[in-house]
């Protein structure tokens, strides 16, 4: 073998060791870079996009909805008094939520009904609403909503511009060169504002109030049977009243009669007497 051919030999073994080195450095090195190099995980909580069919984000329509649920609910007439009690109880007690019973009124009788108004957080209205009709007739219920949305809006811009003036008022009634009536017209003029201002606070408490609260009125009936049979009942006692009546009314009418019938009685007398004597004379 020639010097040339044994130089290439060499050339070429030289050059598969360097690649063989090569590559035991990278695949040495390539753990390393793995741990450098970490690929960030979604979080599961806010991986879900508002189109991903999870859970749509609702549009905001801007408004402030006061709630009022009526109920009418058909029972025993001798379970209403105690039925309209037991939703007062748990109103009172709070078992559903915050709530504050506004009115309540019972009647007894052939005819008994009771109306309950109770102001109620909104995850308790369903639940007071089904203890209310717990295995009765729920024989009307109604939602209305008013949005307050407008007038939550003016009523802080009122609240706004009467704080600011407020505070101009109070920073001029702060200078030393004013006059005895004009300290007496700052003095009117910042009650006046603060009276106001006292007002729209308390304006803007009860639409809160309105707004995070719904109002429930429940109207406590008998059933369908008891309220035919009372009718049939009333009617009987109506025809005792007609007649009555009618008696009244005829004795009143006799006793308004009786003066005239006598005054007509005595002329007639008297005529025919005056007839009688002309007719002898």
């Amino acid at each position: 073998m020639d010097r040339k051919k044994i130089t290439g030999l060499v050339l070429a073994l030289m050059l598969a060791g360097g690649l063989l080195a090569g590559c035991g450095k990278n695949r040495s090195e390539s753990p390393a870079m793995d741990e450098a190099v970490q690929v960030p995980q979604m979080p599961e909580a806010s991986a879900a996009s508002p189109d991903s069919g999870g859970g749509a984000a609702q549009p905001d329509l801007g408004v402030l909805l006061a709630y009022e649920h009526q109920v009418r609910i058909r029972m025993p007439g001798e379970r209403i008094a105690a039925q309209a009690t037991a939703v007062q109880s748990a109103c009172n007690s709070g078992k559903f939520g915050a709530c504050a019973v506004l009115g309540m009124s019972q009647s007894g009788g052939d005819d008994p009904s009771a109306t309950l108004q109770v102001r109620i957080v909104p995850q308790g209205v369903d639940k007071l609403i089904a203890l209310a009709g717990q295995g009765q007739e729920i024989a009307e219920r109604s939602i209305q909503a008013e949005d307050l949305a407008t007038a939550v809006r003016d009523n802080s811009l009122r609240q706004d511009r009467l704080r600011k003036e407020h505070a101009r008022l109070l920073e001029f009634q702060d200078r030393k060169d004013l006059k005895i009536a004009d300290v007496m017209t700052l003095s009117s003029r910042i009650a006046e504002i603060e009276s106001q201002l006292q007002a729209a606070e308390q304006e803007a408490a009860q639409q809160q109030r309105r707004i995070s609260t719904q109002l429930v009125t429940l109207s406590f009936q008998t059933t369908r049977a008891q309220e035919n049979t009372s009718e049939v009942g009333e009617a009987f006692k109506d025809v005792g009243g007609i007649v009555t009546g009618t008696i009244a009314f005829l004795i009143r009418a006799f006793a308004a009669l009786l003066p005239v019938a006598l005054v007509l009685t005595v002329l007639v007398v008297v005529i025919r007497r005056i007839r009688r004597a002309r007719r002898k004379g």
